[in-house]
């Protein structure tokens, strides 16, 4: 921190003396005062708009700037002073609504003494250079856009010595990806305002002065407004993705289950209703334990999500038991489909860790299938209900077995397939 504090000083103490070795200020005191409170009360009213990043301990102002023009007009010694009411009403500001850093105090003296010297060197390179090119068309743009450039590189550099200082930054990818992560827009944004707002001020057009600001201020309020609405519907999202959401299997829940069994309701569409468990699995639990009994879960709700189609739903209804709900398929589709899990499961085994050795878990799955249509006075619950006691049924059968049921039978009749688990073929 000590280096820091001499950093910051040092750079406070360049802008002094830049500002009063330059000269007096360019214009007159009346015109001075006018354009200083026009640019302040426009600077208080961006305020609110500012667009603050937290990088470590430090908050990073990513506002435009539009301090080029205003020393552009009124020279050094004006600028310095403009920065410091401007920097010390947004310290008070900030300390007043409990926003500001920890050293937000030595962080405003940064403030003045940077923007300072960064725009005191746009002002010489500007009036060093533009004489000589002036008579060309589009000079003065040729020359001002240059100048925003390198003073928004010069001001990451600035940032970057800092954030060194503070251990914030210490590696050469992490300093590149933050001047990358500048935006060139934003960039030209800047050059295109400080262009107009000195050509206006040179040529006392006030009211376009005015114009300018207002509709800045209204552009940027807008894409404020914008960014707030979508952060809020991305944190809505968040949100509601984390109540649809099983915290171990990162599939979706008994909640969202009842979610789209409401939207099924009524579409006049097929579905088939599986109603799935885990075979024995508190023998798992108590011949392992809990966390590999929660491999085994996580390992299965993997294979089931790995054989649906995106149309189709998968949710952790249980503690051990899934349901699935299989969309624009027939009848002989859903059955081949849970009849290729149940194989598949009975092939494969969960990888799990138990005791510092890498274990295999085999398990096998039991499976339910009622397939029914949606009609508008029929509820899916009561199909979802079917399934599971056809799912009941064909454990207490024997287990690692898949009972069916196709409800839109006109028959009505009950269909159930056993499978012999040595032979593997339907009885």
């Amino acid at each position: 921190m000590y280096r820091l504090r001499l950093f910051i000083l040092f750079i406070f103490a360049s802008a002094i003396t830049v500002a009063f070795l330059s000269g007096p200020i360019n214009v007159n005191i009346s015109t001075y005062l006018l354009v200083f409170v026009v640019y302040f009360f426009f600077t208080a009213l961006y305020s609110n708009l500012k667009t603050i990043v937290r990088t470590g301990n430090v908050n990073v102002d990513y506002s435009i700037s539009y301090n080029l023009s205003l020393v552009l007009y009124t020279g050094p010694l004006g600028l310095f002073i403009f920065e410091v009411f401007s920097r010390f009403y947004v310290y008070f500001i900030r300390k007043k609504n409990g926003t500001a850093d920890e050293d937000e105090f030595l962080h405003t003296f940064y403030n003045i003494g940077g923007p300072t010297l960064l725009n005191v060197f746009g002002y010489f390179c500007f009036f060093t250079v533009y004489p000589y090119i002036e008579h060309l068309t589009f000079g003065f743009w040729f020359l001002l856009i240059p100048i925003v450039i390198a003073i928004d590189f010069l001001s990451s550099i600035l940032l970057l010595t800092i954030f060194h200082f503070t251990g914030n930054i210490n590696t050469r990818k992490d300093a590149w990806a933050f001047i990358k992560g500048k935006s060139i827009l934003d960039t030209l944004k800047g050059a295109i305002s400080n262009g107009l707002l000195f050509l206006f001020l040179t040529q006392q057009h006030w009211e376009a002065l005015i114009g300018l600001f207002i509709l800045n201020y209204l552009v940027s309020r807008s894409a404020v407004l914008q960014s707030r609405t979508l952060q809020h519907k991305i944190e809505r999202d968040r949100f509601e993705q984390m109540a649809y959401t099983d915290f171990l299997t990162k599939i979706h829940n008994r909640t969202y289950m009842n979610k789209i069994m409401n939207e099924l309701n009524g579409t006049k569409q097929f579905v088939g209703i599986v109603v799935t468990d885990i075979d024995t699995f508190k023998r798992i639990n108590d011949t392992y334990n809990h966390t590999v009994g929660d491999k085994v879960i996580k390992h299965f709700a993997n294979h089931i999500k790995s054989k649906l189609e995106d149309h189709d739903y998968v949710f952790r209804s249980g503690g051990e038991e899934f349901t699935i709900i299989l969309t624009n398929r027939t009848y002989d589709e859903c059955q081949e489909l849970v009849f290729l899990l149940k194989e598949e499961v009975e092939r494969t085994s969960a990888t799990a860790e138990y005791r510092g050795s890498i274990i295999e878990v085999d398990y096998t799955a039991t499976f339910g299938l009622n397939y029914h249509y949606c009609e508008e006075n029929s509820d899916i619950r009561k199909a979802y209900i079917q399934a599971d006691e056809l799912l009941i049924k064909a454990k207490n059968s024997g287990k690692n077995r898949v009972y069916l049921f196709n409800s839109t039978n006109s028959a009505d009749q009950e269909e159930i397939l056993a499978i012999d688990v040595k032979n593997e073929k339907p009885i």
